[in-house]
């Protein structure tokens, strides 16, 4: 998911290279600082940045509700609206690297308020947007808020691995990503309610409408998002404000492992780069699922529902997620990550698949399922990609984050498919994605140094 994306380039690389069989990511850096530097008690901060956990999980996953509502509301076919998570996403490839830097201007703290501002800015420009109503101007404005939730997730996940002892990092990141969870869960729900409250008009019936027709409904539909995102907007600037107020302990920036290491570049790692590729499939597969299930869910031969009930069913595949973090995490203290993520892929490549091959409640619920086995594959693909790298592990880190933006092309590739071979059969394109995950996993996690 989504949400598991963080800029780990400010851990220490040594904490970070895994042996690729142990679990997790050991994010239990501390980021430069010596434990005696470390306050004892960070139960008020801590309990502060996880809000913002919670909130740009809310957020990234709100985009699955505009998708089908902004396809009705311009007439846009699936390759179209699939723009939405193009704008998103990008945001990761263009503004990680930057993010970085602004920590090191004005550190951790200035920079989750500068993040909170960005956000605010762009959930505000819905209004404008919507009041037009102008698609390019939403593209914009979720933009903007990606850029600030790409800030936002560059400051807030190491200030949480480093706000106490570093033994306990890993429970602490844990504890956050349970808070985004929660975010993605509710989001779906929230956003079926408040935004899905119309029936749409067939494409037909909008082709035929004039001109002022046409354009007075879209006006009409498009203004469904003004109070969501107004809301959000200013209780994200109300955040922003607590949290500069807040006084919370001052972290050092790090000082970064460049990697450049004598003859050698993260790219000559075959297991990184099979790894990028992971992460490039894995969200991309995702978001492109998350992104299609109301429009999957209304169709006749499937739940033949209204909007605003498929949008409650796409908190189960988000909620599974949820779930999963947590029986994941007791399972890979025991099991060997490149089994549970070969087991994870293999088990949603399957539940896909009898998805796209079946039709009714079994087409429904082998789709949902899937947000269950998706829950593991991003921090194990990560682990296995890092693993036996030392200190080219900063820069192999940057590498893993920027291909992120998996999540910004997918969707548009699987809009291509629906539009020409239609909604269901497109599902064989994550379908595709999760097979490469099982070869990443048995074959191509393999650390293999270069001479």
């Amino acid at each position: 998911m989504v949400d598991d994306a963080f800029d780990v380039t400010m851990y220490d690389a040594k904490t970070l290279a895994g042996d690729g069989g142990g679990g997790e990511t050991k994010l239990m850096a501390t980021a430069g600082v010596q434990d005696t530097a470390v306050p004892t008690s960070y139960r008020g901060p801590l309990a502060t940045v996880t809000t913002l956990f919670f909130m740009w999980g809310f957020v990234t996953v709100l985009n699955d509700i505009l998708v089908p509502h902004l396809k009705s509301v311009f007439n846009l076919n699936y390759a179209g609206v699939m723009l939405v998570q193009f704008a998103f996403f990008s945001a990761y490839l263009l503004f990680s690297i930057p993010s970085a830097k602004v920590i090191d201007w004005i550190g951790y703290k200035r920079t989750m308020v500068v993040g909170l501002f960005i956000m605010a800015l762009g959930a505000l420009m819905f209004v404008p947007a919507a009041s037009v109503p102008s698609y390019q101007l939403f593209l914009a404005a979720l933009m903007v808020l990606a850029a600030g939730i790409t800030v936002l997730q560059v400051a807030a996940n190491p200030y949480v691995a480093v706000l106490g002892p570093p033994q306990t990092a890993s429970s602490r990141l844990n504890l956050a990503q349970a808070f985004n969870s929660v975010g993605t869960t509710l989001a779906p729900y929230l956003g079926g309610l408040l935004i899905l409250g119309t029936a749409a008009p067939s494409m037909d019936a909008a082709r035929r409408a004039s001109a002022e027709t046409l354009q007075a409904y879209r006006i009409h539909e498009a203004s469904s998002v003004k109070a969501p995102y107004l809301f959000i907007g200013l209780g994200l600037i109300a955040l922003g404000i607590a949290i500069s107020a807040f006084k919370l302990p001052p972290i050092p920036v790090p000082e970064r492992d460049t990697g450049r290491v004598q003859g050698y570049s993260p790219w000559r790692y075959r297991h990184l780069v099979l790894g990028m590729c992971g992460i490039f499939l894995y969200v991309g597969a995702e978001v492109s699922i998350g992104s299609f299930l109301v429009s999957y869910f209304v169709q006749p031969e499937i739940g033949h529902i209204s909007a605003q009930m498929a949008a409650k069913y796409v908190s189960f595949y988000w909620g599974g997620a949820m779930v999963g973090r947590f029986i994941g995490s007791a399972i890979l203290q025991k099991a060997r990550t490149e089994t549970v993520l070969g087991i994870a892929a293999i088990a949603a490549c399957t539940l896909v698949g009898v998805s796209a091959l079946t039709s009714g409640s079994i087409a429904m619920w082998s789709i949902i399922a899937v947000g269950l086995f998706n829950s593991v594959m991003f921090p194990s693909i990560f682990t296995l990609a890092i693993a036996k790298l030392g200190p080219l592990t900063g820069d192999a880190s940057g590498l893993l984050v920027t291909a992120i933006v998996g999540g910004a092309i997918l969707p548009v590739m699987q809009g291509m498919l629906a539009d020409h071979l239609g909604i269901q059969i497109a599902f064989v394109l994550p379908a595709i994605c999760y097979v490469y995950i099982v070869f990443y996993a048995f074959k191509g996690s393999r650390p293999v140094v270069p001479v």
